[in-house]
């Protein structure tokens, strides 16, 4: 009888990302990969000791195209926008799995390199010790929080034209700025958000 196919980090990859761009991150199991994959779910563990190292996978594969290197010319703030926009673009292919990148930041080749190639553009920028440390996190953190916003809370949304239709007495501010915030495309949302935060880097 000849012996079961070996499977690569790839194919695990690829089924995990099948079933969490289908179902959700809450329905990533080792079962529903080992379905995907036409396996059992034991099968996998000769491959992956527990779900942290499956999403370790997952986010090494979403990541893989990311440009690491770094960006030509320019003012290190547009080197920076740079960076995080093309970020934004792969994650942005597989929203659902935006918060598994701060937990498994320091398991990915892609990240690492990227937060290398970051980390030399702020100190370009003149920003060292905490400051540099901080500026990191802040882009980091803009990053996915954006990210997140953008995919399950847009502001082309329910969620933002339910707020433009309440009492403009009770909530005047409100409801102004979600009648604006409808007009405004996902892009100019972003860059607009990270200039003000480069910016306040900046202001130093």
């Amino acid at each position: 009888m000849p012996r079961p196919r070996s499977l690569t980090p790839g194919q695990l990859a690829s089924a995990a990302l099948a079933v969490i761009d289908r179902d959700g991150l809450p329905a990533l199991t080792m079962r529903a990969v080992a379905g995907e994959l036409g396996s059992s779910p034991m099968r996998l563990y000769r491959y992956v000791v527990d779900r942290a190292a499956l999403e370790a996978l997952v986010v090494d594969a979403v990541l893989a195209e990311v440009d690491t290197t770094p960006p030509g010319g320019g003012d290190w703030r547009d080197r920076a926008a740079t960076l995080v926009h093309r970020m934004r673009v792969a994650i942005g292919r597989h929203p659902a799995v935006t918060p598994l990148l701060p937990v498994h930041r320091h398991r990915s080749s892609t990240v690492l390199r990227w937060t290398e190639t970051l980390l030399g553009v702020l100190t370009d920028g003149g920003l060292d010790g905490t400051r540099r440390v901080i500026a990191l996190r802040a882009l980091l953190a803009y990053a996915v929080g954006a990210i997140q916003l953008e995919h399950l809370g847009p502001l082309s949304g329910a969620g933002t034209t339910a707020m433009a239709a309440l009492s403009p007495v009770t909530f005047p501010h409100l409801t102004a700025t979600a009648a604006e915030a409808r007009r405004l495309e996902p892009d100019a949302e972003f860059g607009g958000g990270l200039d003000l935060l480069l910016r306040g880097i900046d202001d130093r």
